[in-house]
């Protein structure tokens, strides 16, 4: 992680990109991402948990195939990690009754407790890398990120 003191001593970027809303949202997407890593890894918790914990807490149990395709991950590597996180008793999989062919998934009590933990650091790194916006800022910035989504990507439309 860069610290901010050295940035202050580097050349700044040029103008053309500085002004780019799509160079400036990846920019800002990579230190949200090496913000969340860190503190995941911190907590010893991992990124692609919190996420799978999510998706089960939406609703009723989730086949392993809906988890990946919501998710956009690759099923041969979900397998991997539902078995990791199985293996810690945060979630469960039983044979689908309709069809035996599938597992069915569900979020554990302890896989909610993990969640409700996963969703703190979730939040202390979103203040962290927002803390220079007001409120009325931070609620704005979040309407039209998730209007860009949403058009971007039907999975994020309200």
């Amino acid at each position: 992680m860069v610290d901010v003191t050295e940035l202050k001593q580097v050349a700044r970027a040029p103008r053309e990109i500085a002004e780019s809303p799509s160079f400036l949202a990846k920019r800002i997407g990579m230190i949200a991402k090496e913000k969340t890593v860190a503190a995941f890894e911190e907590a010893g918790a991992v990124p692609f948990a919190y996420a799978v914990l999510a998706v089960l807490a939406q609703g009723a149990c989730a086949t392993q195939a809906t988890i990946a395709d919501v998710l956009r991950y690759d099923r041969s590597y979900l397998v991997g990690l539902l078995d990791e996180l199985e293996g810690d008793g945060l979630i469960e999989r039983r044979r689908d009754v309709n069809d035996r062919r599938r597992h069915v998934v569900s979020l554990t009590k302890a896989g909610q407790k993990e969640l409700d933990r996963l969703r703190g650091i979730v939040g202390e790194v979103d203040a962290e890398l927002l803390a220079s916006l007001t409120g009325a800022e931070r609620k704005t910035l979040q309407g039209l990120l998730a209007r860009l989504a949403a058009a971007h990507d039907p999975r994020y439309a309200s």
